[in-house]
């Protein structure tokens, strides 16, 4: 067995189970740091896609930017943080039905569509300058209306924390 494929389960396996606690916790800082186990496990396995790209930028971004709004949320708006039984709701049986029809519709689609194809090697391989030229100069403004947008979230975060 190939160790890429070993590494591989034992990610998967972590990203998994990480997962499954984050939506079955009842301490939203735990689920927080749950999905902060969750992203760290993905970007691990973008490096063993040999996406140094879209690793890295998973871990800047999503953990180092996301993650620490979501952690500033929480604590600024003073959610409860123990074991709150309130925060099922009554509707959770349809809510868990529904879920696993989209499951299984999505699992349906993608067998039928790709079946038992593989993917395809050998293609051209992009590297992480490729990727930042092109985003640098053909998408800049994609990218800075992000930033905008980022920064836009950011102040109204300050303004709805503030303390008239």
């Amino acid at each position: 067995m190939v160790a890429q494929n070993i590494f591989f389960g034992i990610l998967a396996t972590i990203v998994a189970l990480s997962a499954v606690r984050m939506v079955t916790t009842r301490n939203i800082v735990h689920a927080a740091l749950y999905l902060v186990a969750v992203l760290a496990g993905l970007g691990a396995l973008y490096v063993l896609l040999t996406a140094e790209f879209v690793a890295t930028t998973q871990v800047l971004v999503y953990i180092g930017a996301v993650m620490v709004l979501f952690l500033f949320g929480i604590m600024l708006t003073k959610a409860p943080l123990g074991n709150v039984m309130e925060m099922t709701g009554k509707q959770w049986p349809l809510a868990a039905v529904v879920a696993a029809l989209l499951g299984g519709v999505t699992i349906y689609s993608l067998i039928d569509r790709f079946g038992s194809e593989r993917l395809a090697s050998g293609g051209p391989v992009y590297r992480t300058a490729d990727v930042s030229d092109e985003v640098f100069s053909t998408y800049i403004v994609p990218f800075e209306a992000v930033s905008v947008l980022l920064l836009a979230a950011l102040i109204g975060a300050i303004v709805l924390a503030r303390k008239d």
